[in-house]
């Protein structure tokens, strides 16, 4: 939708360009390529337009989500976007002149500041692309640190994030991957303690909670990884720190997450926030930017963009990586989300997610046909052993206005019948009712 140029407008531009015609612009052109005929509806006025889309809308049928699997449906205060759809910020895009974007750079200051108290740990880079490309940043810095390009990950671990790692990497070979066999849908401990035993891995990625909800033993993984002379990568769900233990709590030398739980809409999978943190001593290993305060001529606060560790601002070979963009707006939305939240706030929201996919297990496994696939303590996401498989159980639900969960069977054949099911603070007890309603009528 857009206000085309008058006849007289297009005329001034092709006389300032030195061309008769528009089609004077293409002659350079094969003709044969410029002969085609494109399949498009007739022009409509923007008040055609708008009622055209509104129409096209109303056709998108609402269903009351219990699916997560990476990308969660979490409350949003109405301040949020308040704050953040001010034009002061709506419309700054990246701080690449620090000294006339105070705003932003304080704003993306104090977001580094939250996820640093929230993980309990050293430093936060000013945000990245997303969870999946934070945690690839991780493996790259452990692999130079360590000097060692193998990585173990848990089988447990987001298959579309393994996916991004085999990608970042795959063309350069800078570092390779190999799952962890799991015992119960958690890490095999012992199995963990005799690969990192041979010296050979940089790195232990951990996830927690894990894909399949359940929550590892982090304290103990970290032991047996850093007994072995490797780092430990752990990639979290935030609003689980709200009670779980943190990565800084279990001695994790890097900490990565998906962030659009804070404060960010789940809008089709993106765009997501990439959390990225780690001790202070591999600061010098972080991709992005870190935002930082000092002073200035007249000794007054200023912040200033603190490191700047990529390609275009020194060496190419020193750079920890060619990522520059941040995600800022889904940053700060982030800040303004966990400032309003606070330490108490997280915790109720957690307790809530908590309460209500224990309620909703209780629930599902009451049915008949429907068991617990993992006896394991879990966060807001669990496994539901169903009596067909989950496509079906998926589809049919949908008729019923529910989103029953994320079919396993995607990743894993031999998990074709399991179900991962969501239950966050968005779900009141009537939503509760109605899914088991659907799952026994189904």
């Amino acid at each position: 939708m857009f206000t085309s140029n008058t006849e007289k407008e297009k005329q001034e531009m092709l006389d300032a360009v030195g061309v008769k015609s528009i089609k004077d612009l293409f002659k350079d052109i094969e003709p044969s390529l410029l002969a085609g005929k494109f399949d498009l509806p007739a022009a409509m006025t923007e008040a055609e337009l708008s009622a055209h889309i509104k129409q096209l809308a109303a056709e998108n049928k609402p269903l009351v989500n219990f699916a997560g699997a990476g990308i969660y449906e979490h409350f949003i205060p109405a301040a949020v976007n308040a704050i953040s759809s001010r034009g002061e910020f709506l419309t700054a895009y990246t701080p690449y002149q620090a000294e006339a974007s105070q705003g932003t750079l304080q704003a993306i200051y104090e977001y580094q500041s939250c996820i640093c108290a929230l993980f309990e740990m050293g430093v936060s880079n000013a945000s990245h692309y997303d969870g999946a490309t934070a945690l690839a940043e991780a493996c790259g810095a452990a692999v130079r640190i360590k000097g060692k390009n193998k990585i173990l990950l848990s089988a447990a671990l987001n298959p579309e994030y393994k996916k991004v790692l085999n990608t970042y990497f795959k063309a350069s070979n800078v570092a390779v991957f190999e799952d962890c066999p799991l015992n119960n849908a958690t890490v095999d401990l012992n199995c963990l303690k005799e690969k990192l035993s041979s010296g050979e891995y940089a790195a232990f990625v951990l996830a927690n909670p894990n894909f399949y909800g359940c929550l590892e033993d982090a304290k103990s993984i970290s032991k047996i990884t850093h007994e072995a002379g490797a780092l430990l990568i752990a990639q979290v769900y935030p609003v689980s720190l709200g009670i779980l233990e943190t990565p800084g709590s279990y001695d994790a030398d890097f900490a990565v997450a998906e962030g659009q739980c804070l404060g960010n809409t789940m809008s089709f999978g993106g765009p997501g926030l990439g959390i990225f943190t780690c001790k202070k001593e591999y600061v010098r290993y972080t991709p992005g930017r870190i935002c930082g305060i000092s002073k200035d001529a007249d000794g007054k606060r200023a912040f200033v963009l603190t490191l700047q560790a990529r390609e275009q601002h020194i060496r190419r070979e020193r750079a920890a990586s060619n990522i520059c963009s941040n995600q800022a707006l889904c940053a700060l939305n982030a800040a303004v989300y966990l400032t309003l939240m606070g330490p108490y706030g997280m915790r109720e929201v957690a307790e809530a997610n908590i309460e209500n996919a224990h309620i909703l297990k209780d629930k599902i496994c009451s049915l008949k046909g429907y068991k617990l696939k993992f006896d394991k303590p879990f966060f807001n996401e669990f496994v539901v052993e169903c009596p067909k498989p989950a496509a079906q159980i998926i589809k049919a639900a949908a008729k019923k206005g529910i989103l029953a969960g994320y079919d396993l069977g995607r990743n894993d054949k031999t998990l074709k019948n399991c179900l991962l099911v969501c239950a966050t603070e968005m779900r009141t007890k009537a939503d509760l009712e109605t899914f088991i309603s659907v799952l026994r009528g189904i």
